[in-house]
């Protein structure tokens, strides 16, 4: 297949793009900073700079592509080990570099003659906001803080190519578990210090999954000509934020006993601290229906696959 994958130098991207280039494919990367890509270049990988808001040359990519991916869209915390704040400006970009990369890939997607059999639209668990204990699926009602309304915003911004033919799948991935980036990678350093535990009360629910099976599921949903609309990308079983610090805690020999109090987290951080602070209790339910398989169900072999290996 020939794919192009928006966003390709990412958390998510890269790693999907790697194995797709490594199973033959042809794959077509927009990105806006083409040298974030991991050096070098994968064969049968093609970098092409995009601004992610206007139509350009990189359009023609599209025409006869198989597929297309997006996960375009500015990190939410950025890189460093404590989040970025959430600035006015920070806003903005959160959500402007979502929806107009969006709104651009449907207005090239018009002007090919040969369209896409199917676009992946990239999305979050954060779509159902603070939802306390209640079991959440793909049916479960969208909530109304900012991250809801930006994901509402994002997911919607390709709607339009469902009428042109192209089949929609929308992906609400949960907590990546990687050592790469992500939540994981910033907790390490302060359980390796012997200062690792919880936030808050700890029993906000964390829907997490193993970047192993997040790849796979998107590939199983790339491929499976029957999967349309919104799949959540997390495993069968989250746990509660303590829950999870006990157990990263248990597989590196580690204590998890520091309570973060959330007031101290909002001074340094800000409103970013929501992303920890407020969970969902998320459950895969139309990815298991289309019959996906997960090799990490559960959470302690998903960390000692990462850590132990």
């Amino acid at each position: 297949m020939r794919i192009v994958v928006a966003g390709g130098t990412g958390l998510i991207g890269q790693p999907l793009v790697e194995g797709l280039a490594a199973d033959g494919h042809e794959i077509v990367v927009l990105s806006r900073n083409p040298d974030q890509y991991v050096s070098p270049v994968p064969d049968r990988v093609t970098i092409v700079r995009w601004d992610a808001a206007t139509v350009g040359k990189w359009a023609t990519h599209l025409d006869g592509a198989d597929a297309v991916v997006n996960f375009a869209g500015e990190n939410l915390a950025g890189e460093s080990l404590l989040p970025k704040r959430w600035t006015e400006e920070k806003k903005r970009r959160i959500r402007e570099s979502r929806v107009n990369a969006g709104k651009a890939l449907v207005q090239a997607i018009k002007t090919v003659e040969n369209k896409p059999k199917v676009l992946i639209q990239a999305s979050a668990v954060g779509y159902y906001g603070a939802t306390g204990d209640e079991i959440i699926t793909e049916s479960s009602h969208p909530g109304d803080d900012y991250l809801a309304l930006v994901c509402i915003e994002w997911e919607t911004t390709t709607a339009e190519v469902e009428s042109l033919g192209v089949r929609r799948v929308i992906t609400r991935t949960g907590l990546i578990l990687t050592t790469e980036g992500g939540p994981l990678s910033r907790l390490l350093p302060f359980y390796r210090l012997y200062v690792g535990g919880y936030f808050g009360d700890g029993q906000q629910w964390w829907p997490w999954i193993h970047m192993q099976d997040e790849i796979r599921a998107i590939r199983f949903l790339l491929e499976n000509e029957t999967a349309a609309g919104a799949y959540n990308l997390t495993a069968p079983n989250p746990v509660t934020n303590q829950d999870f610090g006990k157990t990263l805690g248990k597989v590196m020999g580690k204590p998890s006993i520091m309570p973060v109090p959330r007031f101290a987290l909002n001074l340094v951080v800000g409103e970013v601290a929501t992303v920890v602070f407020d969970g969902q209790r998320v459950v895969p339910r139309r990815l298991e229906e289309l019959g996906f398989t997960f090799q990490f169900k559960e959470l302690e072999p998903a960390l000692r696959d990462l850590l132990e290996t």
